[in-house]
């Protein structure tokens, strides 16, 4: 029987399709994809990321992936102590949200920027697959303002149970000049008296003491311009408050800023320390403001801070993540680096942040 012409044809180049398609199947399973998300675990969702899965750790031993969450403030791209730090027009909070999870993390610090409305929060947050690490919260225990900071934890402890996080985030704001234009933080900061160190940590006692009823775990951050910046005070600070629920923020940046080693800060306290702020430092910039008496905001838009893996940077965090790795360490891993967008691309620094924090820890 005479084969149809149509047949024929079909037989005709068969063999050169199998060869093509051969071909094209090798090629796709070779091709790294650029957006990949992270390997999936059962029941978790995926989203994409611009950075890619690990092939092992730098750090032996390393973190319990089950127990670490890796996040970014939203300082990079817009900051919540002067506004005017940011684009014209301004970077809308979609963007920051959005380029948080391309670059593989997981929460954000919560900003004046963000919903002030849960629902519309919690919308924007769950459409990313991200959650809010932690508020701040000032406290004025110093300057004889104790209902109005029990007011405020109140309000955030109330904020973070609706969030599903633990982490309250506080710092003594009695006195602060970071904000104060033209002040040096370094020399024109508060210095408390005894009466205002028992004060405060009369108060935080307090706080803490609400916050673990509450299933929330306090977290003190020594802060540039403020009445706790160096180990004297962070010794002091820790010496006076109950271990059980007063607990450590472990910021890299400011400690550094103050000429604190971080490292030495981490073996000390390192069963104390239940947050970590990942900030990295530019000597040269450092060495300006220090020479100058330059102000924190304005050193900021110098640009005396960057992220983890900037080979501009200064700090060196290995050694830090090792200690806190050996210890143990549960909780939060945040990136922060308060940067001007105008002179640094917020996403290509957190993917920067993402990529090291990926070779160091494995994940």
């Amino acid at each position: 029987m005479k084969k149809h012409p149509l047949v024929q044809k079909i037989r005709a180049i068969y063999p050169v399709s199998v060869v093509l398609g051969l071909f094209l199947l090798i090629g796709l399973m070779s091709i790294t994809p650029p957006a990949t998300a992270a390997t999936a675990r059962d029941n978790e969702s995926v989203l994409i990321s611009l950075v890619t899965p690990s092939s092992g750790a730098i750090l032996n031993p390393t973190f319990d992936r089950n127990k670490i969450k890796l996040g970014i403030t939203p300082t990079g791209w817009s900051n919540s102590d002067d506004r005017t730090i940011d684009l014209d027009p301004p970077i809308p909070f979609q963007q920051i949200l959005s380029e948080t999870a391309l670059a593989g993390f997981k929460g954000s610090q919560m900003s004046p920027k963000y919903p002030q409305d849960l629902k519309e929060l919690k919308r924007e947050l769950g459409m990313r697959n991200l959650t809010i690490s932690e508020p701040w919260v000032g406290t004025l225990f110093t300057v004889g303002k104790a209902q109005e900071t029990f007011e405020e934890f109140d309000k955030q402890v109330a904020f973070m149970k609706e969030m599903n996080g633990n982490s309250i985030v506080v710092a003594e704001l009695g006195g602060a000049v970071h904000q104060k234009p033209g002040a040096d933080p370094l020399v024109d900061r508060p210095k408390f008296t005894d009466q205002q160190w028992s004060d405060l940590t009369e108060g935080l006692n307090q706080l803490g003491a609400i916050a673990q009823q509450n299933g929330m775990q306090l977290v003190y951050h020594p802060h540039i311009g403020t009445g706790v910046e160096n180990f004297e005070d962070i010794d002091r600070l820790m010496s006076n408050t109950d271990s059980n629920t007063v607990k450590l923020l472990l910021d890299t940046g400011h400690l550094y800023y103050a000429g604190v080693d971080p490292l030495a800060v981490t073996k000390k306290y390192v069963n104390r320390i239940k947050h970590v702020h990942l900030k990295n430092i530019r000597q040269p910039i450092l060495n300006e403001s220090k020479k100058t008496g330059r102000g924190f905001l304005d050193s900021i838009r110098a640009g005396i801070f960057t992220v983890p893996g900037d080979s501009a940077g200064t700090v060196n965090f290995q050694p830090i993540l090792q200690e806190l790795a050996k210890a143990n360490y549960e909780g939060w891993l945040m990136v922060e680096a308060e940067q001007d967008p105008n002179n640094a691309e917020p996403l290509q620094y957190a993917l920067m942040a993402r990529t090291y924090l990926r070779d160091q820890i494995g994940f």
